[in-house]
């Protein structure tokens, strides 16, 4: 080994200085996509602003030249899946089929990181955020479509319920509603197992049906329902 390649390596071995990140510029996306991870790592706890810092191999200081607070984290938190959703989300004329479409990426999204759901759910919209956007898009469809305008909220906010129940659904254990060995419970414990057969002959998880069949169950509703007014 030459001494230029020792002292290389000696290098890499010293401590970073404190005030450096690990990885990267640090950025308000960098902050995000760190807090995150940080967040799945550990669904308990969450994460502490010095945390974070500790994550990314700086002072706690250096984070408040990207963020004001916690409170914005998590505001890029969702900025960051919300890109996801907008970037898996196919498009399509009808509206039916523009909210299955972002419905699934919508599941999809918060399903790999379902201990954002409780954060997110509880946290007021950024006036600036990506996530307006989408929802104006799906606004100026549903009333294009014939829905109007105080409903259409109504009708994104009752998929939106349905989809972060079901992300966490589809992050919980498979077996949480195993009736085991009762006998008392004939009904429930033949359900239980005939769905966990049909899952598993189509290749899905037991929440994936449930999903599919609640989806399609509230459009189908929806549909209806705006046939009938139109009527």
């Amino acid at each position: 080994m030459s001494a230029a390649t020792t002292a290389a390596a000696e290098a890499d071995e010293r401590p970073r200085s404190v005030g450096r990140p690990r990885v990267g510029v640090l950025s308000r996306r960098l902050i995000g996509e760190t807090a995150l991870r940080l967040l799945d790592d550990d669904r308990d706890t969450g994460f502490r602003m010095s945390d974070l810092a500790r994550a990314l191999g700086v002072r706690v200081s250096s984070l408040y030249n990207h963020v004001e607070n916690k409170t914005a984290v998590f505001a890029e938190i969702r900025e960051i899946l919300a890109e996801r959703i907008n970037g898996e989300a196919a498009p399509d004329p009808r509206w039916d089929r523009a909210l299955h479409n972002w419905a699934h990426a919508y599941r999809a999204a918060f399903a790999a990181h379902p201990s954002t759901v409780a954060y997110l759910s509880a946290l007021p919209l950024d006036p600036h955020s990506t996530v307006g956007t989408a929802y104006d898009q799906l606004a100026s469809q549903l009333q294009d479509a014939g829905w109007s305008t105080a409903e259409s909220m109504s009708v994104i906010v009752a998929v939106e319920s349905f989809v972060l129940g079901s992300a966490l659904d589809a992050s919980a254990p498979q077996d949480m509603l195993d009736p085991g060995d009762r006998t008392d419970v004939p009904r429930f414990a033949g359900a239980y197992i005939a769905r966990r057969e049909l899952a598993a002959a189509e290749g899905v998880t037991p929440a994936d049906l449930a999903f599919a069949l609640g989806l399609d169950a509230l459009l189908e509703g929806l549909r209806l329902r705006l046939e009938r007014a139109a009527a």
